[in-house]
């Protein structure tokens, strides 16, 4: 039984030590170190006006975007050959030899590229250290740019 007095004991001692660390540190300690305000010299001075009109982002959603940038000839219908566009021209890229039929070799022409130029000793097999040249490098992502919205003095 004296266990659960001694335990409530504690428990209010906690919530005690608590309490009072926190309002002690509610206050401020620095309150003399800080600088005093700026006096107020242009209280009477009117702010910049204000633009006639907000700026305005533009209304195209994205999948309208995508679908231009498909609609090559603009008559606001993408065709199968413009569907297809970019996948043949990737096709087109890996084909080396232009004879319409992608082989092994084309397809992994990169990776083998790859392979060769980690292969240092040209022994055809990658020891641990040429294995780690072969690591993909990540760009960092960039971040995004800050909204440019027109100074106050710029007028439409």
């Amino acid at each position: 039984m004296w266990r659960y007095f001694v335990g409530a004991a504690g428990a209010l001692l906690l919530a005690a030590a608590g309490l009072f660390f926190f309002r002690g540190s509610a206050e401020p300690e620095t309150a003399a170190a800080l600088p005093p305000p700026m006096p107020v010299e242009t209280a009477e001075a009117e702010p910049p006006p204000l633009p006639k009109a907000a700026p305005r982002a533009d209304d195209r959603t994205r999948e309208q975007k995508r679908f231009d940038r498909y609609d090559r000839d603009r008559d606001e219908s993408i065709t199968r050959e413009e569907y297809l566009r970019n996948r043949r021209r990737a096709y087109a890229r890996l084909d080396t030899n232009g004879d319409g039929r992608l082989s092994f070799d084309e397809w992994a022409v990169r990776t083998t590229t790859k392979f060769a130029g980690a292969d240092a000793d040209r022994s055809g097999a990658l020891s641990r250290a040429e294995f780690a040249t072969t690591r993909v490098v990540r760009r960092p992502r960039a971040s995004p740019t800050p909204c440019r919205c027109p100074a106050p003095d710029e007028e439409e």
